[in-house]
């Protein structure tokens, strides 16, 4: 009995091992046109410690998030981070991309952003280039709606950026 218990252990632990040691690397950001603001509001869900981790390798090894230790200038970084690794053009033409502020959600941190003054909407560039200096698996997932379409677009280290046409 003892030999059939560490037979069966020794046929699971490798699958029990890699399925915990494996990790996804993602993030959400969601983009929606709001034709009655002139407005493009942008929602971006990283993993805070994912995120955490860019921070440090870019501007300070000592950057913590959501926790008490957290500094104004965490929040500045974190601004500065997102407004160059996301770029829109709207129309072919690049835009302002506004960051608003940001909080936490469970193991996430949630930005917020915008674009004003977009009167029409005829094409959408998007390049996230989130993580991607830091996980060569990274995908960021796109997920786009206008008051008539909904669309979504994978970005990874090869196609960091994505066009959509209405």
């Amino acid at each position: 009995m003892r030999q059939l218990s560490i037979l069966i252990l020794l046929l699971v632990f490798p699958f029990v091992s890699a399925t915990s040691a494996h990790k996804f690397y993602v993030s959400i950001t969601k983009i929606e046109y709001v034709k009655e603001k002139s407005a493009i509001q942008v929602i971006a869900k990283i993993f805070t410690d994912d995120m955490e981790d860019a921070l440090q390798l870019k501007y300070d090894p000592s950057i913590s998030l959501d926790t008490k230790k957290e500094t104004k200038a965490a929040n500045a970084d974190l601004q500065r981070y997102l407004l160059q690794k996301i770029k829109i053009k709207v129309n072919g033409k690049p835009v302002q991309l506004q960051y608003i502020g940001k909080e936490y959600e469970t193991d996430m941190v949630v930005a917020y952003m915008e674009v004003t003054n977009v009167m029409d909407l005829k094409t959408i560039e998007i390049e996230n280039k989130v993580l991607m200096e830091v996980f060569s698996e990274q995908k960021n997932i796109v997920h786009f709606k206008t008051s008539e379409n909904r669309r979504s677009l994978i970005l990874d280290r090869d196609e960091p950026r994505g066009s959509l046409n209405f």
